[in-house]
């Protein structure tokens, strides 16, 4: 690529980044090319549709949060580091929320490589996490890009009530940390995972009035 189609790309990325989380993904892509400072016409000629355009934004991101990722590899507490990287990722989820479904509609073949990207950079610092012992076995990376997720959700669901997101993020942070043997809610304990607790709940007997 030339570097005058280069630096034209390079700014419409930046223009629709802002656009979308401005004013959402249905903006008016003639405004994303005249905040560029490029006509319509160089505009499709990068990207022929509006799930092109997306695409490009939301992937660039996906680096950016493999970026971070690396450079909390060497993060002197490996905990702090990955939530660190976790709270990136909310970042991203806060702002391409919407962004993201609607590239699953036009591009599904673009997601998994999405998924694994973020899998294989968080997963690197779930392991160095867990080798350092600061962080439970049984935890995945999946398990924990879903629990950002659902805190992210639940923090919008009330943006009026004022630290939510951090209350929440540290009761999940507290959830990673080792528990110590013969804990009642441990995964895969003597009742299951349901628990010696919830067991005995269950096979108590049924009292009449």
């Amino acid at each position: 690529m030339r570097a005058d189609a280069q630096r034209n790309y390079d700014r419409l990325l930046l223009e629709a980044r802002q656009a979308f989380i401005v004013h959402g993904t249905d903006v008016a892509l003639e405004d994303i090319a005249r905040h560029a400072g490029v006509g319509i016409g160089t505009l499709y000629r990068h990207f022929p549709s509006r799930y092109d355009l997306m695409n490009a934004v939301f992937l660039r991101e996906i680096d950016q949060l493999a970026a971070r990722a690396e450079e909390l590899m060497s993060a002197d507490d490996p905990t702090e580091g990955l939530v660190g990287w976790l709270q990136a990722v909310a970042v991203h989820s806060t702002a391409y929320r919407g962004m993201a479904a609607a590239i699953v509609e036009a591009s599904e073949t673009q997601m998994p490589a999405c998924k694994a990207s973020l899998r294989a950079s968080g997963g690197s610092l779930l392991a160095r996490a867990q080798r350092a012992g600061a962080v439970r076995e049984d935890i995945t990376i999946g398990d924990l890009l879903k629990l950002t997720y659902a805190i992210v959700q639940a923090a919008e669901k009330d943006p009026a009530e004022k630290g939510v997101f951090q209350r929440l993020m540290s009761l999940a942070v507290d959830g990673m940390r080792p528990r110590p043997a013969g804990d009642a809610f441990r995964a895969g304990g003597p009742h299951g995972a349901s628990g010696p607790v919830v067991a005995a709940a269950a096979d108590a007997p049924a009292h009449s009035g």
